[in-house]
């Protein structure tokens, strides 16, 4: 099959949404299949067409960026070139130019499927809120023109405001999760260079430094860990200086973190080797995330899958994988006191809250969840063919 994929943000652009598609794409050329990425270019120093683990990369040029959207005029006339020459159009949502894409696949006569990542719900200002308004237009269009939309859970679809109305078209397919094995060695040389002292409780955040991801909440949630663990530290990995869109909660967060001294290190981004050792030196993990735009959180999946348990925000999907494993516990989104709890709770009781990663990976690994689209894919394409026939 020849798959065509739209999202505005490709590697080496890392978020979730990113990843998630990164795996996917990757996994369906080593079974064999044509993908192709139709993504913005962000940075000019991106090549505009380029392979990358196999996959056809295709970014089309940027005029501005309005909030987190790039406004690229260029868009519709290469997508329609390219949804001609394939067999199947995979849109990722949210994205304000999935409506006119999936338009454009249906004018094609090919199937369109939309992953639906999650509601979108920006911080309040007055051109969020259009952003907001129309963004969730453009989600209507494509959900409508869609033959069929994926959601990561039941339990998300059900409380989104746009998913909950097209449940008949919905199918739940997890996100693909993917670690490396731990090596015992690196994780000595981590604790090494990061100065973890034997007895250290460890607390990790995997996330941008974005208002959505709640890091403040985890920030309030210290001052009760350090009264039972004065030696505590958070370690936090991920993208914290320049995130698009984000200077000004950076700024108001500054002092705060300060505040906390040693007891908080931002660490940047690590590569896959790193965090699956990163992972391992964790007592657990934190996702105190705030809103629906966060609708599963990949990163507290790959924590169990090296045997770390999470503390996450009650939120619909969120809150599945813990439900579902075991491995943790959920707190109300921006409580820092019920938070504070929730993580004395696993670090009294932590081996109650750890399970075998091959039962966690028997669920959420990349192939499991690729031969899941690919039969989605298959039968969508096949019965297109018969129609046409």
């Amino acid at each position: 099959m020849r798959i065509l994929n739209s999202l505005y943000y490709y590697r080496p652009h890392y978020s979730g949404l990113t990843v998630y598609t990164e795996r996917l794409a990757r996994e369906l050329v080593l079974r064999g299949h044509q993908v192709t990425v139709l993504t913005s270019r962000y940075n000019r120093a991106l090549a505009l067409d380029e392979e990358v683990d196999g996959v056809h990369v295709r970014r089309v040029p940027v005029l501005l960026t309005i909030s987190k959207g790039p406004i690229m005029p260029m868009l519709l006339p290469i997508a329609d070139h390219l949804i001609a020459e394939h067999d199947l159009v995979h849109l990722h949502v949210p994205q304000l130019d999935a409506a006119s894409l999936a338009l454009d696949g249906r004018l094609h006569g090919k199937p369109v499927v939309v992953t639906y990542h999650c509601d979108l719900s920006l911080p309040p200002s007055p051109l969020n809120a259009v952003a907001n308004t129309l963004s969730d237009l453009a989600n209507h269009v494509s959900l409508t023109l869609a033959d069929r939309v994926i959601a990561n859970t039941a339990d998300y679809a059900e409380s989104s405001p746009l998913l909950n109305s097209r449940l008949e078209k919905v199918e739940t397919i997890p996100p693909p999760i993917e670690v490396p094995r731990v090596d015992p060695e690196r994780v000595a040389a981590l604790r090494a260079r990061w100065g973890i002292e034997s007895g250290t409780v460890v607390i990790g955040m995997v996330a941008r430094l974005a208002s959505e991801k709640g890091a403040e909440v985890l920030v309030r949630a210290m001052p009760s860990v350090l009264r039972e663990h004065p030696q505590a530290r958070v370690l936090y990995v991920g993208q914290y200086k320049d995130v698009m869109g984000e200077g000004s909660y950076s700024h108001r967060l500054a002092p705060m973190i300060e505040a906390l001294g040693v007891h908080w290190t931002f660490l940047g981004v690590l590569d896959s080797p790193d965090l699956a050792a990163f992972y391992s030196l964790c007592d657990l993990t934190v996702l105190p995330s705030l809103n629906s735009t966060e609708s599963f959180g990949m990163v507290q999946v790959e924590s169990m899958l090296c045997r770390t348990p999470v503390v996450a925000s009650d939120l619909p999907g969120v809150r599945e994988p813990t439900q579902v494993t075991g491995m943790g516990v959920t707190f109300p989104p921006g409580n820092h006191e019920a938070l504070a709890e929730g993580m004395l709770k696993v670090i009294r009781n932590k081996a109650q809250y750890q399970a075998a990663p091959e039962q966690v990976a028997a669920r959420y690994s990349t192939q499991a969840v690729t031969d899941r689209y690919e039969e989605l894919f298959h039968s969508l394409v096949e019965q297109r063919r018969k129609r046409d026939g």
